[in-house]
């Protein structure tokens, strides 16, 4: 066991999906897996493995931004030898053409937080999808929806921001969508040698203000879930 996940060896996956909400997880297993045991209740940070088809795959909740997430990546890296990552979540639009329950694949996650400053003393670090994964779930929701996007992102640390304006200088810079997850554990992939993805869906925009209930949040966009299981 680490110190935040209470598995055994051999109880995860070496893939596991990464929900921010821990009943998104509980909502994944319970709907997409076969035979989903528990591994995790820890800080109530849900993990569950079962198998889909012919494969192995475990779910666990992340929590909310980075520095939560960050934990538990490197646990399931650095003390399960977990290989590859792949988070399913929500993000806030910062384009006028993407709507409600729009997929969002990253290339690249832009940051407002200082970890990788810190990490590379002051310099920038452009943290990137893994190609294999990307190319994969490009391929894949193209088969699925015509509302999918491909590119750059930001992952902030902030969820209220002092400026209410402060969204619209990366929406210039033709940056998609905001969340607070992808920048860190892209990071982290590289850093450890993993491979990452994010699969993200639009749960609001900041263009129109329109929003996704929390009903939906939890236990709805279900293509993202399908397509992070296909390609896990």
């Amino acid at each position: 066991m680490s110190i935040h996940i209470g598995a055994k060896m051999g109880d995860i996956s070496s893939t596991v999906l990464l929900p921010g909400d821990p009943l998104r997880a509980k909502f994944i297993a319970e709907n997409f897996l076969e035979n989903a045991v528990c591994f995790n209740e820890v800080r109530g940070m849900l993990g569950f493995t079962g198998q889909y088809g012919d494969k192995t795959i475990s779910v666990m909740g992340s929590g909310m931004g980075m520095p939560s997430l960050s934990i538990y990546v490197n646990e399931l890296i650095n003390e399960y030898g977990i290989k590859t990552l792949i988070r399913v979540g929500t993000c806030g639009s910062l384009q006028p053409e993407m709507g409600i329950g729009d997929l969002v694949l990253p290339m690249t996650s832009s940051s407002n937080a200082q970890a990788n400053k810190r990490r590379f003393g002051g310099m920038d670090y452009a943290p990137a999808a893994n190609f294999d994964l990307l190319s994969q779930a490009v391929e894949l929701a193209h088969q699925q929806s015509d509302k999918v996007h491909v590119g750059g992102i930001l992952s902030s640390d902030t969820f209220y921001e002092d400026d209410p304006e402060d969204w619209k200088k990366w929406a210039a810079f033709g940056v998609l969508a905001v969340e607070m997850e992808t920048s860190a554990l892209y990071t982290l992939a590289a850093k450890f040698q993993a491979r990452a993805l994010s699969v993200l869906t639009v749960s609001d925009s900041l263009v129109t203000g329109e929003t996704a209930s929390s009903q939906q949040r939890e236990q709805g966009f279900p293509m993202m879930a399908k397509i992070a299981l296909e390609i896990g």
